[in-house]
């Protein structure tokens, strides 16, 4: 299936590749919790593959500590080699957009880290979460797509690292 990008949805993943991690990550809680009801749904009705290879990867995630699971989800965004990205790297699109919304699930229920109390986005990130709300439905379904796509590690196209074993 192929997904058609638009400046707009270019400059948009460029602004949040941007922001620092935790502002990645605080976007992404935002846009969940602002959001969900329209987005997030899509992801698992959108699966091509078994929704059990997000769930299988969520769950190995979900039985580590808080302070594992913030490390895990830096460890995506900063596409650092380690067991859980490369896992990550090998999904599809989809399957990585449905993990990321099962990782929102989780933080709502507190199986997950959840967000600080009280935490407030940078500017920065707030004009961006306005931005997306301001884009039709398909145009933020493949944003997210754009995403979460070149998080992780893919497993076939790096070489051995001495450090990590991996």
């Amino acid at each position: 299936m192929t997904y058609t990008t638009s400046n707009t949805e270019n400059e948009s993943v460029s602004a949040f590749q941007s922001l620092d991690t935790d502002q990645q990550l605080a976007l992404f809680w935002f846009i969940y919790t602002e959001m969900g009801d329209s987005i997030t749904p899509a992801a698992p009705g959108a699966s091509t593959v078994s929704p059990d290879i997000a769930e299988g990867l969520f769950n190995q995630v979900k039985d580590l500590s808080h302070e594992q699971q913030l490390e895990v989800q830096r460890d995506l965004i900063n596409r650092k080699n380690t067991q859980y990205t490369r896992m990550y790297g090998a999904f599809g699109d989809t399957t990585k957009l449905l993990f990321w919304y099962r990782l929102a699930q989780g933080m709502e229920n507190s199986t997950i880290v959840p967000m600080p109390a009280g935490y407030e986005l940078s500017s920065e990130a707030n004009d961006l979460l306005n931005q997306i709300k301001g884009l039709a439905f398909d145009q933020q379904i493949t944003l997210f797509r754009d995403i979460v796509s070149p998080m992780g590690v893919d497993p076939t196209a790096v070489e051995h690292d001495p450090e990590t074993g991996l």
